[in-house]
């Protein structure tokens, strides 16, 4: 009877626990719809307060021959919208976000060369003439980017005086005295066309890798066709091995010629070495490096019988040895080097070794604020003795040091310097002015038609109606002067085709 009437109480008690119960969750999906419409009228808000940008994609998830663009995953009421200057086209990957790059802090800027591109730089960072880091593809499967770049270049090349070395302007091949039949020459080459390979990808060490190989087509003498090593290294985090551009030199101060050579003053030789990149601040930065050495003594020397000029030769023992301290800014930059180095030689019976080493200063400044390009100043200065080899016009003519009529080897003071101005007429043209020079100290124990001294100057137009094509005119003029104060000149009128691959 007392289970019977518990029943009978439940059963009568149900209907209002039941009606209670469902009161209760409807009140809770009434209160959830509302705060659904809520966070749909906020997304409304959000989305026509903000242009729209690319959906964040992960490596992971690329599938195979992907064609997404990236975009690095940022908030989205915090994320800018692209910059034309660094916006990847559809079909490319954003290498920028993939490979945890930084852009370079430098003013953005265009180049002819590309050599700027090219550059080993502090954590990898992207450099000012390709802040987006374009054109690369991701190899499916993998977190591996890589790019094919360089270019085809035509130039053709009117001196109105005789040149020993018509591809390139370099004043030190200019003959003196002048030839009698000095009738200027006419040539067309397309030695300077490049062809470049860069990958990245991120490793197990939390510091990105990048490995590049260049080549060129200025593999043997003037007028041949032949495939040259210009640049191949690694680089992992902030440590740099291989071969490329020396720590010493500084090709964001490097001015923008046609001209393959450069300004004679100019300090930028490729050769193998290892280079530590170290953090002075947010934009400033300290390389330390161990280079390739090379000892290019100068044996002349018709009056000492004891010293046969033809069995004299360079010896090296050690690397030399380059400190380099960098700072980047909005506003430009600024770069202070020094290298030390030992210089030897050894005619087979004696020899003798001896210390060489300079400093040079570079930098670049904006001048002029404009969008998307500003006018730019660029300079370098350099001294010290036994550098001949790292100088562009005297590199290769035995003028580190010479043997004295002791049989003792004295370095020899060198100094160079350059300034450039690129002004940009607006996106598509653009101007450069430039002026070089390079001097070895004169000797009694040189040679009379020893290199002594040399200038170079250089104007141009340069137009770019798309970003993959380059045309251009030049005028150069160039003077050298010998040891015994001999000189002659040459002007140049050049004018270059350029179709790049990756731009």
């Amino acid at each position: 009877m007392k289970c019977l009437s518990g029943l009978l109480m439940f059963a009568a008690l149900s209907p209002a626990f039941a009606q209670d119960q469902t009161q209760k969750l409807q009140q809770e999906v009434d209160d959830l719809q509302t705060t659904v419409k809520a966070l749909q009228a906020q997304v409304q808000a959000l989305k026509a307060a903000r242009p729209a940008t690319p959906a964040t994609v992960t490596a992971a998830s690329l599938p195979a021959a992907s064609t997404v663009t990236m975009a690095p995953a940022t908030p989205a009421t915090s994320q800018p919208a692209p910059s034309p200057l660094t916006a990847v086209p559809s079909g490319q990957v954003n290498a920028l976000a993939l490979s945890d790059a930084e852009r370079s802090p430098l003013p953005a800027q265009q180049s002819v060369s590309e050599n700027q591109d090219s550059v080993s730089r502090i954590d990898n960072e992207a450099p000012p003439t390709d802040p987006g880091l374009k054109g690369f593809m991701q190899i499916p499967g993998t977190q591996t980017l890589v790019r094919l770049g360089g270019y085809a270049k035509l130039d053709a090349i009117y001196d109105v005086n005789s040149i020993s070395y018509p591809d390139a302007f370099v004043t030190s091949a200019i003959p003196v005295p002048a030839p009698r039949n000095d009738s200027g020459n006419f040539t067309m080459q397309a030695r300077q066309t490049r062809l470049s390979m860069e990958i990245r990808r991120p490793t197990m060490f939390d510091e990105s890798l990048r490995f590049y190989f260049e080549t060129d087509l200025f593999g043997g003498g003037s007028g041949n066709y032949g495939f040259r090593l210009r640049q191949a290294y690694g680089q992992l985090g902030n440590t740099f091995a291989g071969f490329g551009w020396s720590a010493f030199a500084d090709l964001d101060a490097a001015p923008e010629t046609l001209d393959f050579e450069g300004p004679p003053g100019l300090i930028a030789p490729r050769q193998a070495g290892i280079h530590q990149f170290f953090h002075l601040g947010d934009h400033s930065s300290l390389t330390i490096a161990a280079e390739q050495p090379a000892s290019e003594v100068n044996a002349y020397q018709p009056d000492i019988p004891s010293v046969t000029a033809n069995a004299v030769h360079g010896t090296q023992h050690v690397p030399d040895v380059i400190i380099a301290a960098r700072t980047e800014h909005a506003w430009g930059h600024l770069q202070l080097g020094g290298v030390l180095r030992q210089i030897g030689y050894t005619d087979g019976e004696q020899g003798q070794r001896v210390l060489g080493g300079g400093a040079q200063l570079t930098g670049s400044f904006k001048v002029a604020t404009l969008s998307p390009y500003s006018d730019l100043l660029m300079f370098g200065a350099g001294w010290g003795k036994g550098i001949a080899r790292y100088l562009a016009d005297t590199g290769g003519l035995n003028l580190d040091a010479v043997v004295g009529p002791d049989g003792w080897l004295h370095t020899l003071g060198g100094l160079g310097g350059h300034i450039g101005y690129t002004h940009y007429w607006n996106d598509n043209w653009r101007s450069n002015l430039v002026y070089g020079i390079a001097r070895i100290q004169h000797s009694p124990w040189l040679a009379t038609n020893d290199f002594h001294d040399s200038n170079y100057a250089a104007a141009n137009l340069i137009w770019n109606p798309v970003p993959t094509l380059t045309m251009g005119l030049e005028l150069l003029h160039g003077r050298l002067m010998e040891q015994d104060n001999r000189y002659n000149a040459d002007t140049r009128i050049q004018g270059s085709v350029q179709y790049s691959f990756v731009r």
